[in-house]
């Protein structure tokens, strides 16, 4: 098909420049300054430089067509694990502002945003979270676009967020003070199972030790009266997920199963990277909770991914969901959707550079084998 596409264009664009050479040819023969003519030589420099455009943009689906794509990023939701890190209350504050930021960007692509664990401070800050973002189909659609050789495919929630992992780090002056305190949020992004898949993305029953107990603190009449609160380990791996929200056993057991799925199957796709080698330096990062992936300056309005270098002002209208002050006119608001662009263009690059080392590699063995 962009063969096809490319060998029209070239053509048309081969006779455009013919038209115009004997369009000039003529004018040089009648040797007179017709007006005529002259707006047809332009009509054709420009229809030209149309042409050549649109040959650009059929180079980059090239590139994105040969470009490995995660299909994750496609049709998959997501579970976001938000944790204050270091800066006591402030960092809780912010904590809970990502978390509504993050309600607020999933609510404006109509995905459904469920909250599985949360721990709030007294004064209404988020000491840890745990959120299910999912859209309607229980995979892709409705957010952001990315490029692809047949047709602009809609980014899932999972690719929608996947670049907010890592540490948000956060400087501002707290209410009751005078000096600007520095404190910090982690958040990690996983691929939920997918719902589409049933059975299949579930994790075997015999790995699972599922242990229910009463629920404690606030909550009213049902806490401390009914076994409730649910604990699922998985034994292999011992990581865990407690749930305790709701008054029905049954699901808060669901929400714990989705949770921990999500928490074993991105450890053990970790681990099968690591085993391919695919876990070598890159510009952003590794994607983990201990790396610092953006600053959040308030005094100056600004912030700055650094990863891919680039700093958006407006802070709270970033926040709250719209666009920043000097940003770009993108269709996709917001902080997670001002960012998105920089951080895909980064991936893309980052994917053809591998493409190209792999290629030396195989050229350089091939070569060493033939001598």
């Amino acid at each position: 098909k962009l063969y096809n596409e490319f060998k029209l264009t070239v053509d048309e664009m081969n006779e455009m420049h013919q038209f115009m050479m004997q369009a000039e040819q003529e004018k040089e023969e009648n040797d007179d300054n017709d007006d005529e003519q002259d707006e047809l030589i332009k009509e054709c420099q420009d229809e030209i430089q149309h042409l050549e455009q649109k040959l650009n943009d059929i180079g980059t689906k090239v590139i994105e067509a040969i470009v490995p794509h995660d299909e994750n990023d496609f049709n998959t939701d997501a579970i976001l694990e938000l944790r204050a890190g270091t800066g006591g209350d402030e960092a809780s504050l912010f904590c809970g502002e990502l978390m509504s930021c993050y309600e607020k960007v999933a609510s404006s692509k109509g995905w459904m945003f469920e909250v599985l664990v949360l721990s709030k401070t007294d004064l209404k800050g988020v000491k840890e979270a745990a959120i299910s973002i999912s859209s309607n189909s229980g995979g892709g659609g409705g957010g952001g676009f990315y490029g692809d050789y047949e047709e602009d495919k809609p980014l899932g929630p999972y690719g929608y967020f996947k670049f907010e992992s890592g540490v948000h780090r956060v400087q501002r002056v707290p209410i009751n003070d005078v000096r600007i305190h520095t404190s910090a949020a982690s958040v990690a992004v996983l691929p939920a199972p997918n719902s589409t898949k049933g059975k299949a993305d579930d994790l075997p029953k015999d790995e699972l030790r599922i242990e229910t107990m009463r629920a404690s603190g606030a909550g009213g009449q049902h806490v401390n009266t009914t076994d409730s609160a649910v604990r699922i380990t998985h034994i292999p791996t011992g990581i865990t997920a407690s749930i305790q929200d709701e008054r029905s056993q049954h699901k808060n057991k669901a929400k714990a199963i989705k949770l921990i799925t999500a928490r074993v199957r991105d450890k053990q796709e970790a681990e099968e990277a690591r085993k391919r080698g695919d876990a070598k330096a890159s510009l952003m990062g590794g994607g983990d909770r201990s790396e610092r992936v953006r600053t959040y300056n308030f005094p100056q309005d600004r912030v700055t991914d650094h990863r891919c270098k680039h700093s958006e002002f407006g802070i709270e209208k970033l926040l709250s969901g719209g666009s920043g002050g000097g940003g770009d006119n993108m269709e996709d608001s917001g902080l997670v959707g001002i960012f998105l662009p920089h951080m895909k263009k980064m991936e893309r690059a980052e994917l053809m550079k591998s493409l190209e080392e792999e290629e030396t590699e195989s050229v350089s063995r091939r070569g060493k084998k033939n001598q």
